[in-house]
C-alpha cells in the first residue's frame, strides 16, 4: 500500500458509522451469490485436540458456568481497526452471564499518530512520536503491539476511556492497569491524576511493564507520565496498555499494526517475553495480506514464520487451539487481482496439516481470485480492494461467528444451530 492510500484508509477509518450489533446473515444470501457461503467451515479442526479442549471451555462458559478463557487474533490493518475482531468479541462476551472478561491488552494508538479502535478512548497531550514495526525506516524498541510512541519532554498526561462506541455500553471496567514501557532507565515516572486509586505497584523487567491495582474498578483513568531528571536524550517508550479486572470469563486480545506481516513482527524484540506473560486458548493468524502483496513474496519463508509463530503459541499454552486463517482476495496497487493470495493459501494448508492446526479460508468463502471485485461492485470493500467496508466487515465477522459455532456444534455432538442461535439472539 502506498502512503496516500494509508492515509485515506485511516481518515475513512475514523469516519465510520457506529452501526448496531445484528446478525446479518440469514437476510443477506440472495443478495450477495458470488459469495462461496457454502464452504464456510473451520477445516480440520476435527483432527486437534486443542480445538476439543476449546470447545469444552467454550460450551461450559455458554451454559453459564465459570471458566477462563483468552482469544488472541494478529494480524495487519484489518485487526488494528478492531472493527470485525470487536464483533466477534462482543458476540463471544454477551453468550452467557458469565462469558464477560476483561478487556486486557490495548494500544492507545492515537498518540502514535494513527488510527485507534472506535471501542476505547485515548485522550493525550505533549508532543508524542509514532513508530510501527511496519515501517522499515522506523527503529525502535517494539513489544507485542508492533506499534511503540517515545515520548521526550517534561510531562504528557494520557486518559484511557475503556467503553467508546461499543455495541454495549459500560460493558468493561477494571480495578488494575500495566503499562508496557521502556524500564532499562529511570528517567520518567508514572503517577495517577488520583493518586489515591492506587493501592499496590510490581513492575516486570523481563516482560517491560509496571502494574499498578486500585481500591475499586473504574471505567476510565488518567495518568501523567513526568520526566525525573534533566536528561538531554531521555526518552519514554510506550508499548501497551492492560485493563484488567478478576472475572472470569472470555478474554478476546486484537494485536494488528496497519502493514504488519510475518517479518515486521518479528523485529518486536519484546514480543515473545509479553506473549509468554498469558496462556491462550486460542489464537487466531490473520497475518498474510502485506506478506503476499508484493511480487518479491517468498512461500517458503512465509511458511516457516507461520511454523515459527505456531510453536511460540505452543510454548505459551502447548494446549492453544490455533486457528490459520486465509488473507481475503485483494487488488495490487488498486489495478490487478493479487495472484500471490493463491500461493500464500497454499502454505497455509500445509503448516496445518503439519502442525496439526485448523484453517478458515476466507479467500474460498469470498469467491476466489479476483472475487474482490465483486465485494467492491457490491460496496462490500473500498476501491482499494484490500479492506472492507462496515457492512463487509460485519459479514465477515458473522461468518466466523458461523464456522466457530457450527464446528462446536458438530464437535459436542450438539444441536445444528442450537450456539449459533443462542449467541445471536442474547
Amino acid at each position: 500500500m502506498t502512503m496516500r492510500n494509508k492515509l485515506l484508509f485511516c481518515v475513512w477509518l475514523f469516519t465510520l458509522p457506529i452501526m448496531a450489533q445484528t446478525y446479518v446473515l440469514d437476510t443477506i444470501q440472495d443478495k450477495f451469490p458470488f459469495v462461496n457461503w457454502k464452504a464456510n467451515s473451520i477445516k480440520m479442526a476435527e483432527n486437534s485436540p486443542a480445538f476439543k479442549k476449546l470447545f469444552k471451555k467454550l460450551d461450559t462458559i455458554a451454559k453459564g458456568g465459570e471458566e477462563d478463557l483468552h482469544i488472541f487474533h494478529i494480524g495487519g490493518s484489518h485487526i488494528q481497526a478492531d472493527i470485525y475482531s470487536n464483533r466477534l468479541r462482543s458476540y463471544l462476551q454477551t453468550m452467557s452471564p458469565t462469558a464477560k472478561g476483561q478487556r486486557g491488552f490495548i494500544y492507545p494508538f492515537s498518540i502514535a499518530k494513527t488510527n485507534n479502535p472506535g471501542n476505547y478512548k485515548v485522550e493525550y497531550d505533549g508532543e508524542w512520536s509514532g513508530y510501527r514495526c511496519s515501517v522499515r525506516k522506523d527503529s525502535v524498541a517494539w513489544g507485542l503491539a508492533g506499534v511503540t510512541a517515545v515520548f521526550k519532554d517534561s510531562l504528557a498526561n494520557v486518559k484511557i476511556k475503556v467503553n467508546g462506541n461499543n455495541y454495549h455500553e459500560k460493558m468493561y471496567d477494571f480495578n488494575k492497569i500495566r503499562i508496557f514501557y521502556d524500564d532499562w532507565s529511570k528517567d520518567y515516572e508514572i503517577s495517577f491524576k488520583d493518586d489515591s486509586l492506587v493501592t499496590r505497584i510490581e513492575e516486570n523487567k523481563k516482560a517491560h511493564y509496571i502494574e499498578f491495582a486500585f481500591h475499586k474498578r473504574v471505567e476510565e483513568v488518567e495518568f501523567c507520565i513526568r520526566k525525573t531528571e534533566n536528561v538531554d536524550n531521555a526518552e519514554f517508550l510506550m508499548m501497551g496498555i492492560e485493563l484488567m479486572n478478576d472475572n472470569k470469563g472470555i478474554q478476546y486480545t486484537s494485536i494488528g499494526v496497519n502493514g504488519g506481516s510475518f517479518s515486521y513482527y518479528d523485529r518486536c524484540q519484546y514480543f515473545e517475553d509479553q506473549l509468554l506473560l498469558y496462556k491462550p486458548d486460542l489464537f487466531i493468524v490473520s497475518v498474510g495480506t502485506n506478506d503476499a502483496y508484493h511480487p518479491d513474496f517468498k512461500p517458503q519463508e512465509y511458511k516457516a514464520y507461520y511454523t515459527d509463530l505456531i510453536k511460540l503459541v505452543q510454548k505459551a499454552n502447548p494446549d492453544c487451539a490455533v486457528l490459520l486463517t486465509v488473507p481475503n482476495d485483494s487488488y495490487y496497487k488498486k489495478k490487478f487481482p493479487n495472484p500471490r493470495t493463491r500461493i500464500a493459501q497454499k502454505m497455509i494448508y500445509e503448516v496445518a496439516k503439519e502442525q496439526q492446526m485448523a484453517v478458515w479460508d476466507f479467500y474460498e468463502i469470498m469467491g476466489g481470485f479476483n472475487s474482490s471485485q465483486s465485494w467492491y461492485t457490491n460496496k462490500l470493500m473500498p476501491r482499494d480492494r484490500i479492506h472492507f467496508t462496515v457492512m463487509g466487515y460485519r459479514i465477515k465477522a458473522d461468518l466466523l461467528l458461523q464456522a466457530l459455532a457450527h464446528s462446536w456444534e458438530r464437535e459436542l455432538q450438539l444441536e445444528p444451530n442450537a450456539i449459533l442461535n443462542q449467541i445471536i439472539n442474547e
